[in-house]
């Protein structure tokens, strides 16, 4: 079986030997970069299946290089940041960050990170349980969102989104007409650590928009004061 790859940008290369050294026990293959133009090179010739991105970087920092690795892939992205610094981290979730990571970080943690990321990107990947696969997929008149194999399709043209929006959208059309609050979304969709920035929500919710227009039959609708629906007329 082939090894899942991580590119790590990092300048401080005593962090990044040890990122290494941690994947590398987890039966990962790692490639280390200290500066942001090589990333980018990097990038296109290892093909990552992850980049551990820290933000501070000499030359291109880490969102310059977010935002370039976008335009070309949908690739997960995990920002690093040292404590301290000024970390948006709305701005680095816009800019098409999947996860972000405050230094110092504990190992674990780390790798449990990178394993989630990665395992909500295993697309067409076989359900962990027999059951994993029943109840994956919603449908409404033009709309196809599937959570199985993370594809959602639109007036049958597949519309590419990264999972978090993907995952967003499933939960929300699943539920149809049913209100949730931005902290029920957050609870649900990116767990404890993102619990009090509500932002995070209208951000990929306004992402969505802009890929997804409304339909006839249904739309992604605010509740002004309290969240969002999936609303079906």
């Amino acid at each position: 079986m082939n090894k899942q790859k991580i590119l790590i940008v990092d300048d401080d290369e005593n962090i990044a030997e040890l990122v290494s050294l941690y994947l590398a026990k987890e039966c990962f293959d790692t490639m280390m970069v200290h500066d942001g133009e090589r990333a980018l090179i990097a990038f296109d010739t290892y093909k990552p299946n992850l980049v551990l991105l820290d933000l501070m970087l000499p030359g291109i920092d880490g969102y310059q290089v977010c935002r370039e690795i976008r335009t070309r892939s949908n690739t997960p992205i995990i920002m690093l940041s040292a404590k301290g610094e000024v970390f948006d981290k709305v701005l680095g979730l816009e800019l098409g960050a999947d996860d972000y990571i405050m230094k110092p970080f504990d190992a674990k943690e780390l790798v449990a990170r990178v394993k989630a990321v990665l395992r909500r990107y295993q697309v067409g990947s076989k359900p962990e349980t027999p059951q994993a696969d029943k109840g994956k997929c919603v449908e409404y008149p033009g709309i196809e969102i599937n959570l199985t194999n993370y594809s959602v399709i639109v007036d049958g043209h597949t519309v590419e989104m990264p999972p978090k929006e993907l995952e967003l959208l499933y939960f929300l059309a699943s539920s149809p007409n049913q209100v949730f609050t931005r902290e029920q979304l957050l609870d649900q969709i990116w767990g404890y650590e993102y619990i009090g920035d509500t932002r995070t929500v209208d951000v990929h919710i306004k992402r969505l928009r802009e890929k997804i227009k409304d339909h006839n039959g249904w739309s992604l609708s605010t509740v002004w004061g309290i969240g969002y629906k999936f609303e079906v007329k």
